[in-house]
C-alpha cells in the first residue's frame, strides 16, 4: 500500500493528459468531447487533414469565448493583395485550377474589405504551388492521403503568404472522388490571411478534410469564418443604399465513403509493429519502421493514421536501405543524424550533407551498430545504446566523454537491448522496446511506477493491442482502411478498451501495481 498514492498520481496525470489530448482533437474535429477513442473519433482520424497544427487554448479561455475562430496573431497590413499560381496539378487543367483558386479567394473577399488581383510577378503576396515530398520548406508532404496542404501566415520573409498543395493528391472538383481542390484552397487561404484552425462545427477552418463544397461560384463562408475574417480586415464596404445581402452559408456535401485515392504499396501496421527507431525532431516524435514513419505532434496527435515514406521526406538515404536503427537531432546545430548499420548520415533539415555516409568510428564507437540514440535535455549530451551498454558523446567537442561505456542497468527499471530513446518537449525521457515504453520523469534515472505501457494504445491511437504482424502482407488489403483491429469490429473493441481502463483504475485504487 505504500506505493499506491504515487502510482495513482502518476497514472492519473498520464491518463488525464491523454484524455485532454483526445478531447482537444475531438473539439477541432467538431465531435462530442468524450475523451474516449470512440467510433466517430476513429473515423475522423482516418480522414486527410491540413498539416498546420491545431492551436490549443487553455480550457478557461475556451469557455470564455463565444466565437471559435482563432486569429493567428499575424495580419496583412494592406487590403489589396496579389496572387499567382507557380505550378499546377496534373489532374486538373490550368484553366480550371485558376478558376478554383480565384473562387477560393473570392469566398474571403466577398465577406471582408480584402481584394485580390492575379499577377504574373514573382513577388506576388499569395503564391500557390503544387509540390511533392520534400520541397525545401521543412514541411514535406507524405503522398496520397494524410496531409493535403499547408500555408504560411502573413508576415515578412520568403515564405509569408505561400500556399503549398500536395502534388501527389488526385485533385478534383465537386465530385465524390479524389480531393476537392476548391475546398482545400478555401481552407489554406484562411491561414494565408491570418486565421488558425477553428473548432466550430461548420467552419471551413476545421483541420480535417470534409469533402466537396459544391459549385465554387455560389459558395459562401460559414458564420464563424465570416466573423473571423471580418475581425481581421473589417466588413465589406458597400455603397449607401446598396447594402450587400447577408451571407447564407453553403451546405457542404460529404461523400458517403469519403475521398478516394490511388492505392498505396503495402505498409506496416502501426498497432502491432515493433518500431526500428523513435526520434524527437523539431518537437514532434517520429516512429520509424522499415522505409516508413509516423509523426506525433506535441499535442500527442497523430498527423495521419497511415505512415509516410522515408524517401519522400529525407533526400539522400540509400534507396535500398531496409531500415534506420537510430535517429536524433543534434543539440549544437539542430542537424539530424540517421544511423543504419555501421554508418551514419547528417541532414540539414531534409537534405543530406555532402560527404556522407561516414563510419560510426567517428564517434569513437567500435560496435557493429547502435540500438538507440538520443540527446538528453538536461546536459545536451548525446547517448548511444547498444545491448546492455551506453556511451555519452559531447557534440561540442566532437569526442566521447571519459569513463564510457557504462552498464545500462544504471537506468533503473530499463530492459536490455532497447529499440530507441527520446527526450521530449515535456522534459521527460522515454525508452522504447518491442510493444512497450518506459517513462523517466525529468532528470531521474529510475523508471516511473506503472511502466512499461503500451505504445499502440498511448502513442498510436489503437483501441487495443493488436496481435503480432504477419510475416507476409495479406493479399488485396484495402490500404485506405485502418490496419489495426479498430476498423473491422470497433463496436466489439470499444467496450473491451473501456473495461481495460476501468480495471486499471481499480487496480491503482487498490494499490496492487
Amino acid at each position: 500500500m505504500g506505493q499506491a498514492r504515487p502510482v495513482l498520481r502518476t497514472a492519473a496525470k498520464t491518463m488525464d493528459g491523454l484524455i485532454e489530448a483526445m478531447k482537444s482533437m475531438q473539439r477541432f474535429a467538431g465531435l462530442k468531447q468524450t475523451g474516449i477513442l470512440d467510433e466517430d473519433t476513429i473515423a475522423m482520424m482516418h480522414k486527410p487533414r491540413c498539416s498546420l497544427p491545431d492551436i490549443i487554448m487553455p480550457s478557461g479561455y475556451q469557455r470564455q469565448r463565444r466565437k471559435r475562430y482563432v486569429p493567428s496573431g499575424a495580419v496583412w497590413q494592406k487590403q489589396h493583395l496579389t496572387w499567382r499560381i507557380e505550378s499546377f496539378p496534373i489532374s486538373l487543367s490550368q484553366e480550371i485550377t485558376k478558376q478554383l483558386i480565384a473562387s477560393a479567394l473570392r469566398a474571403w473577399s466577398q465577406e471582408s474589405n480584402l481584394k485580390f488581383w492575379e499577377t504574373q510577378a514573382v513577388d506576388a503576396d499569395l503564391r500557390v504551388s503544387f509540390l511533392g515530398g520534400s520541397h525545401g520548406d521543412g514541411y514535406p508532404f507524405d503522398g496520397p492521403g494524410g496531409t493535403l496542404g499547408h500555408a504560411f501566415f502573413p508576415g515578412v520573409g520568403p515564405s509569408a503568404g505561400a500556399t503549398h498543395m500536395d502534388a501527389d493528391e488526385s485533385w478534383t472538383h465537386n465530385v465524390d472522388e479524389g480531393t476537392d481542390l476548391f475546398a482545400v484552397a478555401v481552407h489554406e487561404f484562411g491561414h494565408s490571411l491570418g486565421l488558425s484552425h477553428s473548432s466550430a462545427e461548420h467552419s471551413i477552418m476545421r483541420p480535417y478534410y470534409q469533402g466537396t463544397l459544391g459549385d465554387h461560384q455560389y459558395y459562401r463562408l460559414p458564420w464563424d469564418d465570416v466573423e473571423g475574417i471580418q475581425a481581421l480586415y473589417g466588413k465589406r464596404n458597400v455603397l449607401p443604399g446598396a447594402e450587400a445581402p447577408a451571407p447564407v452559408p453553403t451546405h457542404r456535401f460529404i461523400p458517403p465513403r469519403g475521398p478516394t485515392y490511388r492505392p498505396r504499396l503495402p505498409f506496416p501496421d502501426r498497432c502491432s509493429t515493433r518500431f526500428d527507431a523513435v526520434a524527437n525532431i523539431r518537437g514532434e516524435v517520429f516512429f520509424f519502421k522499415g522505409r516508413y514513419f509516423w509523426r506525433v505532434q506535441a499535442t500527442r496527435q497523430l498527423v495521419s493514421l497511415n505512415p509516410a515514406h522515408l524517401g519522400r521526406f529525407w533526400l539522400g538515404l540509400p534507396p535500398d536501405m531496409p531500415r534506420v536503427e537510430a535517429v536524433y537531432e543534434r543539440a549544437n546545430d539542430s542537424k539530424i543524424v540517421f544511423i543504419a548499420g555501421t554508418n551514419y548520415w547528417v541532414f540539414k533539415d531534409t537534405l543530406v550533407e555532402p560527404g556522407y555516409p561516414r563510419p560510426l568510428t567517428d564517434f569513437g564507437l567500435n560496435t557493429n551498430g547502435v540500438d538507440g540514440a538520443f540527446v538528453w535535455k538536461h546536459n545536451k549530451k548525446t547517448y548511444f545504446f547498444r545491448h546492455n551498454r551506453y556511451w555519452r558523446f559531447d557534440e561540442r567537442y566532437g569526442k566521447m566523454d571519459p569513463g564510457y561505456p557504462r552498464d545500462s542497468n544504471l537506468w533503473l527499471g530499463l530492459p536490455n537491448d532497447v529499440d530507441d530513446v527520446i527526450s521530449w518537449t515535456d522534459g521527460h525521457t522515454y525508452f522504447f522496446k518491442g510493444a512497450e515504453y518506459w517513462k523517466f520523469q525529468d532528470g531521474n534515472v529510475e523508471a516511473e511506477p506503472g511502466y512499461p505501457r503500451s505504445i499502440a494504445m498511448n502513442w498510436m491511437y489503437c483501441a487495443a493491442a493488436a496481435p503480432p504482424e504477419p510475416t507476409q502482407e495479406p493479399g488485396r488489403r484495402d490500404q485506405r482502411d485502418c490496419n489495426c483491429p479498430c476498423a473491422g469490429n470497433s463496436s466489439a473493441l470499444l467496450p473491451a478498451a473501456f473495461w481495460f481502463i476501468v480495471a486499471l483504475m481499480l487496480t491503482l485504487l487498490l494499490g496492487t501495481l
